[in-house]
């Protein structure tokens, strides 16, 4: 061979192997990242335009792709959209929330245990269709929670979580103001744009998921908290163990009406009164007492072992986590007694709170996902998982003892529900902003003795009404509760 064409030949060769390499390169390493880059138009629209699977309550899809007859093959409809919103998400061109974004790969159909079946659809040319998921939640409980909440009136802004207490399985969780998904999944997009614009601008943020994106103070319902701490203690064995009382209680190292904690003029004795009397009528003075007892050190373990300061929920995205301040002083420290100074939580995480003493102490991590099924209707079940054992079953059963006592005899007989014995506790939170109304808490369980459902309220505005954890969220956890042990 003579040399030019030897030359020729050889630099054909190696644009051949560049070309090899570059599409080696470009299909192998790359291709996961090139899919994953927003810029790609490309992948986006394929992603649109395919069968997405479906999201269920029962066998009821709370989301769907619907045939459409437009340049994307299908749309995406949400047929009770107010009411499973926050739950959902939304699904749009380039961009998705809720269990939409956190259940993508099974919706799409891109996720690894289903390779085998997109490896068939490969071969034989057909379209990759996405998998199902199928909720927790109780249609019966949703509904009451949603129709519960939503009868307080316009501008209200809370949420309803409830839990099974064995499981951590999500009931029902409702969060309002709320919106319209289909709205957001439309395929026009600059009705879309404008849609997007005006939910961001809305003061009562709609696309905000109450139930586990809010976390405030929880007022009085954190002093099962306390009461488990001291109650973990062994200083109190029981519902008649004798606890500090008092009308006022002036906070150490205070001086002058600042300092001063009160009962706003509920019984709460003069020096000691018992446990039981102490929760029905939540006083304030006995638990801002008992939390200085107990110490900031074993306040904060009783806390973080209920789930504060801790990412718990996997299934679904934007986990807000509830907080127990790690530096207190002792004034500090006896406002956290009551759910004040700089304790915070999300209604899911009250409810894991009221969860987890009905489930004899252990705390159950929440889950909202229940099956993931593929295209050919193969189901993987969820399993239950323990996250701690919050605290001992003896001293569960006193906790459950001091709460049903609160609904029978105190100030959380709102959720009384004929012939079944309940447990409750009522919370109102000041905001800390003089003038402004404060917040309400309602959390419960039922049966007492073998709980069937948690709920937690929680009511950040409610315009007209006048805020009161028990007049306000008691009745709403009655019918969730009643939804689920009827």
């Amino acid at each position: 061979m003579n040399r030019p064409i030897r030359t020729v030949s050889l630099f054909c060769l190696a644009l051949f192997l560049a070309l090899m390499v570059n599409a080696t390169y470009l299909q192998f390493w790359r291709a996961g990242a090139l899919d994953d880059d927003p810029r790609n138009q490309r992948v986006q629209q394929a992603s649109y335009s395919s069968e997405r699977g479906a999201i269920l309550v029962g066998r009821t899809p709370v989301a769907e792709s619907v045939p459409s007859e437009d340049r994307y093959e299908f749309q995406r409809r949400y047929p009770a959209p107010l009411m499973y919103a926050p739950l959902t998400g939304y699904f749009t061109f380039g961009n998705a929330t809720g269990l939409e974004s956190s259940q993508n790969s099974v919706l799409s159909g891109e996720d690894p245990r289903f390779f085998v079946r997109n490896l068939v659809d490969l071969v034989s040319n057909e379209q990759q269709s996405g998998g199902s998921v199928e909720l927790t939640i109780d249609a019966k409980a949703q509904r009451a929670a949603y129709e519960g909440l939503s009868a307080l009136g316009d501008g209200v802004e809370g949420s309803v979580v409830a839990l099974e207490p064995s499981t951590g399985k999500v009931l029902a969780m409702v969060s309002l103001p709320t919106f319209d998904p289909n709205d957001l999944a439309s395929h026009d997009f600059g009705a879309v744009d404008d849609t997007y614009a005006d939910l961001l601008d809305d003061p009562g943020d709609p696309l905000l998921n109450r139930a586990v994106q809010t976390r405030i103070a929880p007022g009085s319902t954190f002093k099962l908290v306390t009461a488990a701490a001291a109650l973990e203690s062994g200083k109190y064995d029981s519902a008649d163990s004798l606890v500090p009382g008092g009308a006022t209680f002036q906070l150490p190292q205070t001086s002058g009406d600042s300092g001063v904690v009160d009962n706003e003029g509920r019984a709460c004795g003069t020096d000691e009164i018992t446990f039981r009397q102490a929760m029905e009528q939540s006083c304030n003075t006995t638990f801002a007492q008992l939390a200085i007892e107990v110490g900031a050190e074993k306040m904060l373990e009783q806390a973080e072992k209920f789930g504060f300061n801790a990412d718990y929920l996997e299934d679904l995205p934007g986990q807000a986590r509830s907080v127990y301040p790690s530096q207190v002083n002792p004034p500090q420290l006896g406002q956290t007694g009551f759910g004040q100074f700089e304790v915070q939580a999300t209604p899911l995480q009250m409810a894991m709170v009221a969860a987890s003493i009905a489930n004899d102490g252990v705390v159950m991590r929440p889950y909202v996902v229940s099956e993931v099924q593929s295209p050919d209707y193969d189901a993987e079940t969820a399993d239950p998982e323990e996250l701690s054992e919050a605290v001992d079953p003896q001293v569960a059963d006193v906790l459950t003892e001091l709460m049903v006592s609160t609904v029978d005899d105190g100030t959380a007989s709102p959720a009384a529900i004929p012939n079944v014995a309940v447990a409750g506790k009522t919370g109102t939170a000041q905001r800390g902003v003089p003038g402004e109304p404060p917040y309400a808490w309602f959390v419960s369980f039922a049966p007492a003795s073998d709980s069937q459902v948690a709920v937690a309220v929680m009511i950040e505005e409610a315009p007209g009404q006048e805020i009161a954890g028990g007049r306000l969220g008691g009745p709403i956890a009655k019918a969730v509760m009643e939804a689920i042990i009827s």
